[in-house]
């Protein structure tokens, strides 16, 4: 009992010394609590791939081919340790021949996938800006209607992940993320997402699976890091020291665009059975002989387009990606054009949200749903576009909508949620 008694004085004595351990004694406890359930995390999702591992295949089937796209300058450098101790066992353990691409420098993957060999997967391991090389890579090639059927992965490494909250459930936990996201390849759900065309006048077009964004919003957003100094304040700080230039801030445009699509059904998995030899005869006579179409006069496909000239502080053009509707009857993008009338604190407080949601399209703004569009700058526009959270260069572009161009494994949980509106 004196011993304990001894103690309590001895820590009333040197209260201070005694705060500071036992504030050190609990962070440090915390964070070994965090790494054990990290490391219970791990063992759990390799031992679900393994139940993959270990089934048979038959003997005329070859083992499935993985090609994983790494970009290991994602997340500030960590995205290869990340990839390496969180995904790459479970991949392993499933039994998949996996071939790993890291990429050296900016653009890298977009140049490999011109050269990438026949594959029965492709797995991107980063953020928005490597899932854009990729895809942009993907369907500039020659042969892009084939490999655009190969189903894609995602694992989400990147700062910017906005495909995750589309394929995945939520989650705090990054190495849960990622374990779901690995896991989720082998499951082999898929779901279709739409790719977005962005062509300019001269250069090869690049294409998104978010969308683009050209405005004081997204100008803010990038010069945010600059002000690393302020810590918590540093989003709103960078928005109210961008109300000090020129105000109102007003991006002029012109935009002709046409109208959503109606959706047509789905094709089936199983080719029909060839007709017989005389239906073939048949068919090729009758196209033979039978009249020539009238060919649709330009006029007549020229009223649907529609005009419009804009005044914005910012202009959007999205995808339905993220409120993903596998139900939905037609196909379109949504194309956000925000009122230049926004006053500085509101300036200041939307420009905080949006970097939470960039895809925030705000009470007042108004909404316009396309299948493709045109968008022309007056001579002399400054300033960048960010598509996918990359930037390029603002010049007139056409946007063009590739509905359900893409198959992305998903979460099964996250396929039930998409098709339940048809449940109910």
């Amino acid at each position: 009992m004196a011993k304990v008694v001894r103690m309590f004085k001895t820590f009333k004595t040197h209260w201070k010394k005694t705060t500071v351990g036992v504030c050190l004694l609990t962070w440090g406890g915390n964070w070994l609590y965090g790494k054990h359930c990290d490391n219970l995390l791990r063992r759990a999702a390799c031992q679900e791939a393994q139940v993959f591992g270990n089934q048979l295949i038959p003997s005329n089937m070859q083992v499935k081919k993985a090609t994983v796209f790494l970009n290991p300058a994602a997340c500030k450098g960590k995205a290869r340790n990340l990839f390496e101790k969180n995904a790459a066992p479970i991949l392993h353990l499933s039994g998949l021949d996996i071939t790993i691409v890291k990429t050296d420098y900016e653009g890298q993957a977009k140049k490999l996938l011109e050269l990438m060999e026949n594959t029965d997967l492709i797995i991107i391991a980063g953020g928005d800006g490597t899932v854009q090389e990729v895809i942009t890579g993907l369907l500039r090639r020659a042969d892009e209607a084939t490999f655009s059927k190969i189903p894609i992965g995602f694992i989400p490494l990147g700062k910017t992940s906005t495909l995750s909250q589309t394929l995945y459930p939520g989650s705090l936990n990054q190495v849960q993320r990622i374990a779901d996201a690995s896991l989720a390849i082998l499951k082999g759900e898929t779901v279709p997402l739409d790719v977005l065309q962005i062509k300019g006048e001269k250069e090869q077009p690049v294409f998104a699976v978010t969308g683009l964004r050209w405005g004081s919003y997204r100008d803010t957003g990038v010069k945010v890091s600059k002000y690393w100094y302020l810590g918590p304040l540093k989003t709103k700080a960078a928005h109210f020291f961008n109300t000090l230039k020129e105000w109102p801030q007003k991006h002029q445009a012109s935009l002709t665009y046409l109208g959503p699509t109606k959706r047509p059904p789905e094709e089936p998995e199983e080719k029909p059975s060839r007709p017989a030899l005389y239906l073939r005869i048949y068919r090729r006579l009758s196209l033979y002989w039978a009249s020539p179409q009238k060919e649709i006069s330009q006029e007549a496909t020229l009223e649907a387009w529609e005009e419009m000239q804009l005044s914005t502080i910012e202009l959007s053009i999205t995808t339905q990606n993220r409120q993903l509707d596998l139900t939905r009857t037609e196909d379109f993008m949504n194309i956000c054009i925000e009122p230049d009338t926004v006053g500085k604190g509101d300036f200041i407080n939307r420009g905080s949200q949006k970097m939470c949601d960039p895809q925030l399209c705000p009470e007042g703004s108004q909404c316009v749903y396309a299948s493709r569009c045109i968008l022309q700058l007056p001579e002399g526009t400054e300033g960048s576009f960010g598509i996918d959270s990359e930037e390029y260069e603002a010049m007139p572009v056409e946007v063009k909508l590739l509905p359900r161009k893409l198959q992305f494994f998903c979460d099964p949980r996250r396929r039930e949620q998409m098709l339940q509106p048809a449940v109910q």
